[in-house]
């Protein structure tokens, strides 16, 4: 008589594991790195001061920038461009007031009248840098507005290692974490197989963070990777959250190191206590400085961040190490450690659809997001492969009851390898060695189950991956705040107008835009200024420019602008709007003695 030992005996595949892992992990990174979009920042614009288009009477004191979260700032966070196209030497930028979402920086006190262009760059508190420009005018524009400088959002070679790095960090600390927790909670027999995923994870992880932290100024700057080396630039990269981040990721990384002697020969429940101290550390280096430290509450969804990077690294990092046991393990996985990663798996599940949904509501901010942005639609794929990743569960748990069917005796069967519910208390009873015809099945079922936790391992990898590339885009709920923006205004002049107007006379070289600009845009005396620009986006002298405007419910007009060549622009100050209403524009513009057209507009005037 002999006690029946619950469980899947593995057996012993060719090949190193950890050249297994390199392969597997690579040919996926690979296969992301084709065909994943690419990634937005997560801090959006929300207004401007003076705002984009503005004609402003007086020279402003200070450019500042409001965002939808804080943002970190650059030494040349901004770049003014004067009329005559030469940057404008300013001071050092800062936040206004001490708010961490403003972006300020001070203005000589001598400009000139004209256009200005405002290139900008800062870096949200995700770790993410966000970049763009507008114009203003002091006085009236320009009749030749300065082109915006070139926009170095990204450098693709940096930003392709960069991304690769945040790849390999987030395998490699699931994978760190996740085989220690099986490890030391599932107490398999035979901890031999987990000594490689272990290093792997510890090993990728440090050098991955390495590199980011080496490549942070020129990902911030969106520079040459030729330029990670600069050591004058390491002081701003450490003062920056994500720098600070990424150095505690390293020293906690060493630190583990040299107290992984000292805690071999500890107690059971010392180690668990320092392994679960480390875990919860080394979250927090993630949840410091991406999408949870910014945004609406903060603490709260710190928390849970942390939870839920703590709660994927168990589960899909212990199905990894248990998948490396069932094929590895000279002693066979009893039913004992399988039940007990059961358990683990559903308690990181439940945490995991908890913690989820709040980080999900609190991303998306409507129903409609999930369908109409791209966080909603990464999201949603994100949440089909997890249906996908328990339906293997599920699977694993049908093969699992198969193998530990007794051949002669009545047994419960043990519990769920994955993560479809809690496993169902044992009842062990002695049976007599099982027949030779059962120890075919028994076998059938066992490699059954391991290609069943392999497809779970699989679909698992690939839905962190998808979490990867969520964590680069913008949330729904920053972009819909953005979206409220108010419409461009002339800064001071509440009311005034700024529209584009395209014409088309249908000759060669006979089509281009007009910029109007009126001034306070409301009943009474209005000023009129007026910009044409060719086919080309380039400044166009048209022989005549022509506004009038009629009001068709008062049956008024039309009254004529009087516009009149000013050098390079059209303008006047003297147009009457005597009441309110919906006015109709027509602009009629002349290129030639013969070829003109004229365009309708409507335009609002109110008192």
């Amino acid at each position: 008589m002999e006690r029946r030992r619950d469980g899947a005996a593995g057996g012993r595949g060719g090949g190193s594991p950890v050249l297994r892992a390199w392969v597997l992990l690579g040919t996926l990174l690979v296969l992301l790195l084709a065909g994943a979009a690419p990634a937005s920042a997560h801090a959006a614009l929300r207004a401007s001061d003076p705002e984009d288009g503005s004609v402003v009477r007086t020279a402003p004191t200070h450019v500042t920038l409001t965002f939808t979260e804080s943002v970190g700032l650059l030494e040349d966070s901004f770049r003014i461009y004067g009329p005559d196209n030469r940057r404008v030497h300013m001071e050092e930028p800062e936040h206004a007031a001490g708010a961490a979402d403003t972006a300020r920086a001070a203005l000589p006190q001598d400009l000139d009248e004209g256009t200005y262009t405002v290139a900008w760059r800062v870096v949200s508190a995700d770790s993410h840098p966000v970049s763009g420009a507008f114009t203003f005018s002091i006085g009236k524009p320009s009749p030749t507005p300065p082109a915006a400088p070139q926009d170095h959002a990204e450098h693709p070679v940096t930003k392709s290692l960069y991304d690769t790095g945040r790849y390999l960090a987030y395998i490699a600390a699931a994978l760190l974490i996740g085989t220690a927790a099986f490890a030391a909670l599932c107490r398999p027999p035979d901890t031999g197989p987990l000594r490689a995923p272990l290093l792997f994870g510890w090993w990728t992880l440090l050098v991955t963070t390495a590199g980011l932290l080496v490549l942070r100024a020129p990902y911030e700057k969106g520079a040459s990777p030729l330029t990670a080396l600069d050591v004058s630039t390491f002081p701003d990269t450490l003062s920056g959250r994500p720098g600070m981040a990424l150095l505690a990721r390293v020293l906690l990384l060493l630190t583990a190191a040299l107290l992984l002697p000292v805690l071999r020969h500890r107690t059971l429940r010392t180690r668990v206590t320092a392994g679960a101290a480390f875990s919860v550390a080394l979250a927090l280096t993630w949840a410091s400085a991406e999408h949870a430290s910014a945004g609406i509450q903060v603490p709260v969804a710190m928390t849970s961040s942390v939870l839920h990077l703590l709660a994927t690294a168990a589960w899909l990092g212990g199905l990894t190490a248990l998948l490396l046991t069932l094929h590895r393990a000279k002693t066979p996985p009893p039913y004992d450690t399988v039940a007990r990663f059961s358990r683990l798996a559903f308690t990181s599940v439940t945490v995991l659809v908890l913690t989820g949904a709040y980080q999900s509501w609190r991303g998306l901010g409507s129903w409609s997001a999930l369908t109409g942005t791209a966080y909603g639609r990464t999201l949603a794929v994100k949440l089909a492969a997890t249906v996908f990743l328990l339906l293997a569960a599920a699977l694993s748990r049908r093969w699992t009851a198969l193998l530990a069917r007794p051949a002669v005796a009545e047994e419960r069967v043990p519990a769920l390898v994955g993560a479809a519910g809690p496993p169902p208390e044992p009842r062990t009873t002695h049976v007599t060695t099982a027949p030779p015809e059962a120890v075919e099945p028994e076998a059938v079922h066992r490699r059954a189950l391991r290609r069943s936790v392999l497809a779970e391992v699989v679909v698992a990898v690939a839905v962190l991956l998808v979490t990867t590339v969520l964590t680069g885009t913008l949330p729904s709920r920053a972009e819909a705040e953005a979206a409220k923006a108010p419409a461009p205004q002339v800064a001071g002049l509440p009311g005034a107008q700024a529209l584009t107007v395209p014409y088309d006379t249908g000759t060669p070289g006979g089509s281009g835009t007009v910029q109007l600009t009126m001034d306070p845009g409301r009943v009474g005396e209005n000023g009129l200024q007026a910009v044409v620009f060719g086919p080309q986006g380039a400044l166009s002298s048209v022989p005549e420019l022509r506004v009038t405007f009629t009001l068709p419910s008062k049956d008024v007009g039309p009254i004529d602008a009087g516009l009149t060549d000013r050098g390079g622009y059209w303008a006047t100050n003297d147009l009457t709007l005597p009441l309110e209403g919906a006015w109709t524009m027509k602009l009629t513009v002349r290129v030639s003695d013969i070829d003109q057209v004229t365009v309708e507009r409507g335009v609002r005037i109110g008192r």
